[in-house]
């Protein structure tokens, strides 16, 4: 056979792969889309095609990374595959839950701060369950109630997205989303790959996407501390800091935020400007009290001033009683018993020397803006 008609040949059969290729590649993405994943068998049904093949293609686009494995097969239960886009895999690098009682606290760590702009934006446009929204960085922070409501979600001016029900099921936290365009690309191909989610189930109707968001209901805590450093050296921010990377090495921890509170300036002990830290954290309730522990080993092994003082408290809402405590350690000059008074009223746990007084007050204002924070001379709302 000449080498001209070989060439032909080959190339007519390459492209045939190539067509076939993008055939069942499409079929997988679309199945990705629609149900976040697909099976030999929806491959098999959807192009009409022999098994084998279609397990043939579905193991070499997996070699080729096109698409990848994400639940083995297990018993009669058939191996479940998702297609890869050429779109980065995800922009959600983390979505958490934290609840107390009726309150939620819903956290979505973005790749940027202007796709969590976007979304604080139109979530709070929309109300839905969300009470208040917050965005710090990359950091969407929306409090919100157990409940379910009706938002319009459409082109602008309408929120193109907003969380229109938060629902405690057991030992999960499952939003209900409502989005169109870009929202809506990211509910049913990126939320379901960010850390802490553990599924999600979209649906269709008409141009609206809906979608129940399942997350772990955590528990929200913050920690409190002070007087770890000295005249020598040492700072209880980075100390602080330290621990925020420390207790998330714990399975299920996951870190929220550090914050540097400035308490009542004329206090004579201070070792410079008298400040406190705080870090929040989000952890599983069968946690809690390892990390209480771990908290309490690392100060006193890292505190450089053997009056180190925490301050531990499980929750999201801020009773009045305990932020007037906070209003005291601004203004006044206090003492060690008052502050084991108060943290015995509200159920948190104190460890340490004296350093515990400026721990509690860093608690008791948390939440707080920054401008807050820093500044001891603005009054406490």
């Amino acid at each position: 056979m000449p080498l001209s008609v070989t060439c032909s040949i080959s190339a007519i059969v390459m492209a045939s792969v190539l067509e076939h290729r993008r055939q069942y590649l499409r079929l997988m993405r679309q199945f990705t889309l629609d149900t976040g994943f697909f099976t030999v068998t929806d491959i098999q049904t959807a192009a009409a095609i022999p098994r084998s093949t279609a397990q043939d293609w579905v193991n070499r686009l997996v070699q080729e990374g096109c698409v990848f494995v994400k639940d083995e097969k297990r018993g009669r239960s058939a191996a479940r595959y998702a297609a890869i886009s050429a779109m980065p895999a995800s922009t959600c690098r983390r979505i958490f839950t934290t609840v107390d009682g009726e309150h939620v606290e819903i956290f979505h760590d973005c790749m940027s701060g202007a796709c969590a702009a976007f979304c604080g934006f139109h979530h709070m446009l929309a109300g839905g369950a969300l009470t208040r929204v917050e965005r710090d960085g990359t950091l969407l922070r929306e409090c919100g109630r157990v409940g379910c409501h009706k938002i319009p979600i459409g082109l602008s001016p309408l929120p193109a997205v907003g969380v229109a029900g938060i629902e405690h099921a057991g030992d999960f936290i499952v939003q209900h989303i409502r989005c169109i365009g870009g929202p809506a690309y990211s509910l049913t191909d990126m939320m379901a790959r960010a850390e802490g989610v553990t599924r999600v189930e979209p649906s269709h109707t008409k141009n609206i996407v809906e979608g129940r968001v399942w997350t772990r209901a955590l528990t929200h805590v913050t920690i409190g501390l002070d007087d770890t450093d000295s005249k020598e050296g040492g700072a209880t921010f980075a100390l602080a800091l330290a621990l925020l990377t420390y207790v998330t090495r714990i399975k299920g921890v996951l870190p929220i935020s550090h914050h540097v509170v400035m308490l009542n300036q004329d206090v004579p002990e201070k070792t410079a400007g008298n400040s406190a830290s705080y870090i929040e954290v989000a952890a599983p309730p069968a946690h809690i009290e390892l990390l209480i522990e771990k908290t309490r080993r690392f100060v006193a092994d890292e505190a450089l001033s053997p009056n180190w003082g925490i301050a531990i408290r499980t929750g999201i809402c801020m009773p009045p009683g305990l932020r007037d405590y906070g209003r005291l350690v601004r203004e006044e000059v206090t003492s060690r018993v008052v502050a084991q008074t108060t943290a015995e009223r509200f159920g948190i746990t104190l460890a340490g020397g004296n350093g515990v007084i400026g721990a509690l007050g860093a608690v008791a204002l948390a939440r707080l803006p920054h401008e807050v924070l820093l500044d001891p001379g603005r009054g406490i709302p």
